[in-house]
């Protein structure tokens, strides 16, 4: 019996669009190693595992666009015309895409002259004729006409793995006509989206009503004195040039000029070895585990470990631990992620062939164990010494004299590397003796320390190898990379520094909490109320769906924006809308105030320690590329500030003690203070010299205004969107959508600024040609990324390394300057014995809090501190701010 033959189809350049929207909030998470962006490429992925599994197809093809220029285009210039130019975060990604589909054994392809869907419908209409059964997938609901008894499309309704199948049945349930009668609607209606006009006046209904009584535009014109509605027909009339064109630009041809039939298109599966090193470029460890996970399941023996050695620690062979040699790799097993709060699970420590392993964290606090983490002259060897101090720390143990830390070490090799798993970590630096935590614990609601002591001890002990294998190697690299200063004179002491803040935590005055939630519950109340009364109804403001009903058809507000399932509500929606009816100001309101009550006042209530009435908050040191700090569990650097609503949670962070007091310093404008310093612009520097508002003076610059003209509110927050856009190298798609002015205004602003500092755009012009000599650049600490791109053929990606090699120097350098302002501030605290004490780094911000008679002392010693952390061509300057809380403090 002959093998059934099923054929996938998918449509390029829809599906990436798709996956490119669907996580672009997240579009600066998703980046690998290089600086790439791969949130399209990722969603992609996404899918191609999704429809692989569910088609299971024999045979299979990509289409791409060949171009923006087609025979369409040729038929009507403005064909598409209306589109915004495609990002170029997401043109970067394209290229990589097609790599990515290679080593997933499937084709792809693209004809000049031709768009995707032609592609898709030839061959669509070629494997209908053989006997094919067909699965299309695209984000364009236009391709349903290609839909058959043997061809079914496959529409993305929610991100790109949920889809919609449309067969004949559904297209007519739907949307009301045949398969075949879309490209009629679509010539009556026109199309917004493509840009072809139609009929004046006719609109879905409309074009479904004619369609639905005469079948074709044919057949309506053909009955066009049948037609009574006088406007209508004047229209119709009027406009029938048009109707036939758009109905061919609607059109998919099946009939395209391929080079390529289903006899070239046999679906062979994934080439393993080329997937594992392109999800590694890509910095996809998901679906590295994925795959390790599968392999398994299916019992190949993908890992090809080599067996280790261990002695589990009692009470009786305690003594044993004297026999290890220096230094000595030590690894804590806390479950979960918060290790202040972690159960512990077991440890590992040793060195060499002797590694010691146990679950009886107990042990921990044994005098043979002890002695040898808190010697001074023993060397440790660890996988996140911050983690591990505080760890250590709640057994009433203080780890001293660390020398390796993996975690760091590779995380100042690679920046871009945000995994937490000493597996994945090892795998990245070409060791391999080790699974990673998914594969040996499990996700999600699975994961668990496995009851099984081999298996748990043996992991515990491959960790404690991995440590002691990469210290060398990784020593070197930085040694080679002239690191070891940024490893040894800051990032380590940082961690230090880090946990002894994280340890002291902020006092919470959950009474002061509960007290605004209750008013805050009062007020949404009182809000809500008015909402109902402005809308003449009660209806459910969480609920996108009825409140766009409410605003757009009950009230008659002009719609901004059109999502699959409705009108849009998004806050830039609203915002525009806000002048039109006092229900929307009222609505953004309800909101933001809701938004406070859930994050901020129960999320708070939440964290805070029941044992302390404190927040511990953990800083995350090797997450991000730029060296800055973030804060999780909970985020106390996202405490809001824009809203009098937002700034009063400040009210409830307090001192420790009765007669103390929260003091604050802050740097000023870090970062364009080390932009001014690094380009040495004249211009730039005399701003900051003069101690002028910086953005008022950049206003002044690219407005061309006069001395004797005023800077306007909106002119210093357009200025504000450039200066601080060119620290973070922003495209001017990117400005224009952060001001909202057109790109090609946010292009003329790019422009004239760079002429108005013109070290600017010589600083820019000259870290660019350094990044494509030695393919990296550098902070004033050495803290560097690779730039891999830097001189790639593809405009996209090459731009968008040029445009990181411009920003991570400033951001990268302000980061090194407030991690040594605070490594010297615990110092000097310690040095004047103070009882002052350092809680949080919020940004370029630094809280204390100290008894009210060491107040004075602060305001001197703080500032004096944080000035000279390093010595700029232009001065640091430091804000100090004090009070009975936090929010007093600002």
């Amino acid at each position: 019996m002959t093998e059934s033959k099923k054929l996938l189809l998918i449509d390029g350049n829809s599906v990436a669009f798709r996956a490119f929207y669907a996580l672009y909030n997240s579009l600066n998470r998703f980046t690998n190693p290089d600086g790439l962006h791969t949130n399209a490429i990722y969603g992609f992925n996404t899918m191609l595992d999704h429809m692989l599994k569910d088609v299971q197809p024999t045979d299979a093809l990509v289409a791409f666009d060949a171009g923006k220029t087609t025979f369409r285009t040729k038929k009507y210039t403005d064909y598409k015309g209306g589109r915004a130019k495609t990002p170029s975060e997401l043109t970067e990604q394209m290229p990589e895409i097609r790599n990515l589909l290679t080593a997933r054994g499937l084709k792809s392809y693209d004809l000049k002259d031709y768009e995707a869907d032609d592609i898709i419908g030839t061959l669509a209409k070629e494997a209908d004729e053989a006997g094919y059964e067909t699965v299309v997938i695209t984000g364009d609901r236009d391709l349903t006409q290609l839909t058959s008894d043997k061809t079914s499309v496959a529409v993305t309704v929610k991100g790109v793995s949920e889809v919609e199948y449309y067969t004949p049945a559904h297209v007519e349930e739907k949307l009301g006509v045949k398969p075949e009668q879309i490209i009629e609607i679509k010539g009556l209606r026109g199309d917004t989206s493509d840009n072809y006009p139609g009929v004046a006046g006719v609109g879905p209904k409309t074009a479904e009503n004619l369609i639905q009584k005469y079948g074709t535009i044919d057949g309506v014109y053909d009955n066009i004195d049948d037609i009574t509605a006088k406007k209508l027909k004047e229209h119709l009339i009027e406009d029938k040039d048009s109707a036939f064109m758009s109905r061919d630009l609607a059109t998919i041809r099946r009939d395209a000029p391929l080079a390529i039939s289903l006899t070239d298109l046999a679906y062979t599966g994934d080439d393993n070895d080329a997937l594992v090193a392109f999800y590694q470029k890509m910095n996809f460890q998901s679906f590295i585990s994925k795959m390790n996970a599968s392999a398994s399941a299916d019992g190949e023996d993908v890992l090809g470990l080599k067996p280790v050695e261990f002695t589990v620690l009692t009470q009786a062979n305690l003594s044993e631990l004297k026999t290890i040699n220096d230094p000595v790799s030590f690894y804590l097993e806390m479950p979960e992620a918060n290790y202040h709060t972690s159960s512990f699970a077991g440890f590992v420590i040793g060195s060499g062939a002797k590694w010691f392993v146990s679950r009886d964290v107990d042990l921990l606090q044994e005098e043979a164990v002890t002695a040898l983490l808190t010697s001074e002259t023993i060397t440790k060897n660890v996988f996140d010494v911050k983690r591990t101090y505080v760890g250590l720390n709640r057994l009433g143990i203080h780890l001293v004299n660390v020398d390796f830390d993996l975690l760091l070490a590779s995380y100042l090799l690679d920046t871009n590397e945000n995994s937490n798993d000493l597996g994945k970590l090892a795998f990245q630096h070409q060791y391999h003796e080790i699974q990673t935590d998914d594969e040996v614990y499990g996700k999600g609601a699975k994961r668990a320390i496995p009851d099984d002591d081999q298996i748990f001890f043996e992991h515990l002990t491959r960790k404690a190898i991995a440590i002691e294998q990469l210290s060398q190697p990784l020593f070197d690299k930085l040694t080679q990379n002239e690191q070891m200063s940024l490893y040894r004179d800051l990032e380590l002491p940082m961690a230090y520094v880090l946990a002894h803040m994280e340890i002291a935590g902020i006092k919470v005055d959950t009474d002061k909490l509960s007290e605004m939630g209750s008013q805050f519950t009062e007020q949404l109340a009182q809000i809500q109320q008015t909402i109902y009364q402005e809308a003449g109804e009660e209806f459910n403001i969480g609920s996108p769906k009825q409140l766009g009903h409410i605003l757009f058809e009950s009230m008659g507000l002009t719609p901004i924006k059109k999502t699959k399932t409705g009108y849009s509500t998004s806050v830039d929606v609203l915002e525009k809308l806000a002048g039109e009816a006092p229900i929307v100001e009222n609505i953004l309101k309800y909101r933001q105030i809701s938004k406070i009550q859930s994050t901020y006042i129960e999320g708070l209530l939440k964290v805070v320690h029941s044992t302390d009435q404190k927040a511990h908050t953990r800083y995350q040191q090797t997450l991000t590329q730029t060296g800055r700090l973030s804060s999780v569990d909970p985020n106390l650097q996202n405490i809001p500030i824009r809203t009098e609503e937002g700034r009063r949670i400040r009210q409830a962070f307090v001192p420790s003690h009765d007669g103390w007091q929260i003091f604050s310093s802050d740097y000023s404008q870090i970062e364009l203070r080390v932009l001014a310093h690094m380009t040495h612009d004249k211009n730039l520097q005399a701003a900051f010299v003069d101690d002028e508002d910086i953005h008022a003076s950049t206003a002044r610059r690219i407005f061309r205004l006069l001395p004797d003209e005023e800077v306007s509110p909106n002119m210093r927050r357009q200025a504000k969107a450039v200066n601080f856009g060119i620290v973070y190298g922003i495209s001017d798609y990117g400005l224009s959508q952060n001001i909202g002015i057109s790109r090609k205004q946010a292009h003329d602003f790019i422009e004239t600024y760079f002429k108005e500092y013109p070290g600017v755009k010589k600083y820019m012009d000259d870290i660019v040609q350094t990044a494509k000599d030695q393919g990296y650049v550098e902070t004033i600490s050495h803290r560097r990324r690779y730039l891999p791109d830097i001189n790639a053929r593809n405009f996209a990606q090459r731009s968008f390394a040029e445009r990181t090699a411009m920003n991570t120097p400033i951001q990268g350098s302000a980061a090194d300057i407030i991690k040594i302002a605070m490594i010297h501030m615990e110092d000097a605290l310690k040095k004047a014995q103070l009882q002052a004490t350092m809680l949080l780094q919020v940004h370029d911000e630094l809280i204390f809090e100290a008894p009210a008679d060491e107040i004075p002392t602060l305001e001197k010693l703080v500032p004096k501190v944080m000035d000279s952390a390093v010595q700029l061509e232009i001065p640091l300057k430091v804000e100090s701010h004090f009070g009975n809380t936090w929010y007093e403090a600002k």
